[in-house]
C-alpha cells in the first residue's frame, strides 16, 4: 500500500477517534466502566463539578509525564527538553490544588495542545461513558453550524426554529463575549501538527462531521453558559448592523440527530462517494471521508469500475474533492495507480519509536488493541547514528511496517490508465492519509491542488499505533501515539500550499457558491 505509513495512522485515528466506529468505541468504553465500577469519579452524583483531590491529581500528572517522556515519539519535535520540562511542571502546579473533573479535562487539553501533535489529546471518543456524558453532552450547543472566515464566525447552517440565523450571518458575540476572543481562547486546546494554525482553526469549526466536535465540547467549558438561552449579537446578510438575538441552545441529542441519520446511511451498501459528469465531460469525484471501516459498501470495486469508465471515455479531467476529509482507508492508492505509466518511487518518512519494550510500571495504565505494541522486539532496531531530522533523544527504527528495503514506497501502474488533467480540491482538514495523497500528487506533478493550505506537516506526524493512557485517579484517557515519521532532510513546518489558492468570501457563503469547484471549471474552460 502506497500510503500505508500515513494511512494506517489515520485508520487507527478514525477507528478510535472518529464517528466511523463510534458504536465500537462506545462498546469499548462501556466495558471499561464495568471493569472499574468503583472509580471515585463514577460514584459522584454530579461528576462535572465533583472535586478531585490534589494528591490524586499529582499522581496522574506523574504517570502522564513518565509515559510521554519515555514513549511519545514527537514530544520534542517542536519543543526542547527544557521547554517540555516547564510544561510538565506547570501541569503539576495546576494540579497542586483540588480541581473539578471539568477543570482537569481542560488542563490536560491545554497541556496536550502544547506538544503540537495532531494525535495527542484527551480523546473525546476514548473516555469512559459516564465521563463523556457528564462533560460532553450538555444542553449547550450553539444552534448553527459555522466556519471561521478571516477569524469571523460565519453561519453555514441554521437550526433555530424560526430560521433567525440565515447562511452568511456573522455571529459577532455570544453572551457578550466577542467571537474573536472565543477563537483566541479555544486555540489553546486545538490539536494540530507544528505551526499549522489553519488546521487548528478548521478544528474549531462546527460542521456536522462528528458527534463530538471540539467547539461544542470546549466552548461551554471555557465560557460556562448561565442558562440554555444564548444572547447573540449577529449581523445578518443585507442588514446594516448587528442585532441582539436570544436563541435556545441545542441539546446534545438535537445536535447529533442529523449526523446519526447520515452515519446510519454510511453503514449500509449505498455509495458514499459522489461521481458525476461536469459540462464538457470532466468527472467530479466527491470523497467526504475515507473512513469506511464500518461500511458494508464495496468502495474499491465501485471506484475501480468508474475509473475504468473514466479512461474508456478519455475524459478531459478528473476532479477529486477531498475537502473536509482527514483520511481513513488507503483509498488514494486506487487513484494513484491510474495516474502513472511506470513505477514511481516515493521516498518514505522513517518510522521511529522511543522504546523497544514499555516500562513494567506503566503497563497497567496502557490500554490498546494490539499487545505487541508493548514489546516491539526485533522490529525496533537501534539506529547506528541519530536520524538527521529527529530530536536528539534515543530512538529505534521500526521496521515492522516497511514495504521496501530501500526505504521507498512504489506506486505501480494498474488498471486502465487515465491521461487527462487531474485537479484535487483541498483544505485544512487534510492532515493524514489525504495529506499524503495530495503531497504525492503535487510533488510528482500528477495533478493540480486547488483550495486552501492543508493540515498536517511536511516535517512528519506521530501515530501509526496508539496507547490509550488511562490516568487512574481522574479516570481521564490521553491518546499516546507511538510511531513518529521523520523525513530524510529538513522540511517546512507547514502543510501543503495549493497550486491554485482559492478562499471563499462572505458573499460566496451567503450565495452558497462553491468557489473552489468554480475555479476548476474556469480552468477547464481555458480561462486561465
Amino acid at each position: 500500500m502506497m500510503l500505508r505509513a500515513i494511512g494506517l495512522l489515520l485508520t487507527l485515528e478514525m477507528c478510535w477517534g472518529g464517528i466511523a466506529l463510534g458504536q465500537a468505541v462506545g462498546t469499548r468504553a462501556a466495558a471499561l466502566d464495568k471493569r472499574s465500577p468503583d472509580h471515585p469519579i463514577l460514584q459522584s452524583a454530579n461528576m462535572k463539578s465533583a472535586e478531585l483531590k490534589s494528591a490524586d491529581l499529582e499522581i496522574d500528572a506523574g504517570i502522564l509525564r513518565q509515559a510521554y517522556e519515555e514513549l511519545h515519539p514527537g514530544l520534542y519535535r517542536y519543543n526542547s527538553k527544557a521547554e517540555m520540562d516547564g510544561k510538565f511542571e506547570a501541569l503539576q502546579r495546576e494540579f497542586s490544588h483540588d480541581r473539578t473533573l471539568r477543570e482537569v479535562y481542560v488542563a490536560l487539553s491545554v497541556f496536550a495542545a502544547q506538544i503540537k501533535c495532531g494525535h495527542t489529546y484527551p480523546n473525546f471518543f476514548n473516555q469512559k461513558r459516564a465521563i463523556a456524558a457528564a462533560l460532553f453532552e450538555g444542553h449547550d450547543r450553539v444552534p448553527f453550524y459555522f466556519r471561521w472566515l478571516d477569524r469571523k464566525m460565519v453561519v453555514t447552517r441554521d437550526f433555530t426554529p424560526d430560521q433567525r440565523l440565515p447562511r452568511g450571518t456573522e455571529v459577532v458575540s455570544i453572551d457578550g463575549i466577542p467571537a474573536s476572543a472565543v477563537l483566541e481562547r479555544l486555540m489553546t486546546i486545538a490539536r494540530a501538527d507544528g505551526s499549522n494554525d489553519a488546521k487548528r482553526i478548521a478544528y474549531l469549526e462546527v460542521t456536522g462531521d462528528s458527534v463530538y466536535e471540539a467547539f461544542d465540547i470546549y466552548f461551554p467549558m471555557f465560557f460556562p453558559p448561565k442558562s440554555t438561552v444564548l444572547q447573540l449579537m449577529a449581523q445578518r446578510p443585507g442588514e446594516a448592523k448587528a442585532v441582539a438575538l436570544r436563541v435556545e441552545a441545542l441539546t446534545y441529542q438535537e445536535r447529533i440527530a442529523p449526523i446519526k441519520a447520515r452515519e446510519a446511511g454510511r453503514k449500509g451498501e449505498a455509495p458514499i462517494f459522489e461521481w458525476r459528469y461536469l459540462p464538457g465531460g470532466a468527472v467530479y469525484l466527491g470523497m467526504p471521508t475515507w473512513a469506511l471501516f464500518n461500511s458494508k459498501w464495496d468502495w474499491k470495486s465501485w471506484l475501480n469500475l468508474r475509473l475504468d469508465e473514466l479512461a474508456e471515455r478519455n475524459a478531459p479531467a478528473l476532479v477529486v474533492d477531498l475537502r473536509g476529509n482527514e483520511g481513513g482507508n488507503d483509498v488514494g492508492d486506487e487513484i494513484l495507480k491510474r495516474l502513472v505509466s511506470a513505477e514511481l518511487k516515493i521516498p518514505t518518512y522513517r518510522r521511529l519509536v522511543r522504546y523497544r519494550e514499555t516500562p513494567a510500571g506503566l503497563n497497567e495504565y496502557l490500554d490498546t488493541w494490539d499487545a505487541s505494541f508493548k514489546n516491539w522486539g526485533k522490529a525496533a532496531v537501534e539506529l547506528p547514528q541519530p536520524w538527521p531530522t529527529a530530536p536528539a533523544v534515543r530512538y529505534f527504527a521500526l521496521n515492522r511496517y516497511e514495504d521496501e528495503p530501500s526505504g521507498e514506497d512504489v506506486i505501480r501502474p494498474a488498471g486502465k490508465g487515465f491521461h487527462g488533467r487531474v485537479y484535487v480540491l483541498i483544505d485544512a482538514n487534510n492532515s493524514s492519509a489525504t495529506f499524503q495523497f495530495a503531497r504525492i500528487v503535487q510533488q510528482n506533478k500528477l495533478g493540480v491542488l486547488v483550495g486552501q493550505p492543508t493540515g498536517g506537516s511536511q516535517r512528519g506526524i506521530n501515530g501509526g499505533a496508539f496507547f490509550f493512557l488511562r490516568l487512574p485517579k481522574s479516570g481521564i484517557e490521553m491518546d499516546l501515539p507511538l510511531i513518529g515519521t521523520f523525513p530524510t532532510s529538513p522540511q517546512a513546518d507547514a502543510g501543503l500550499t495549493p497550486d491554485v489558492r482559492v478562499t471563499p468570501t462572505l458573499r460566496d457563503i451567503v450565495a452558497g457558491k462553491d468557489v473552489e469547484l468554480g475555479k476548476v471549471e474556469e480552468l477547464l474552460r481555458g480561462r486561465e
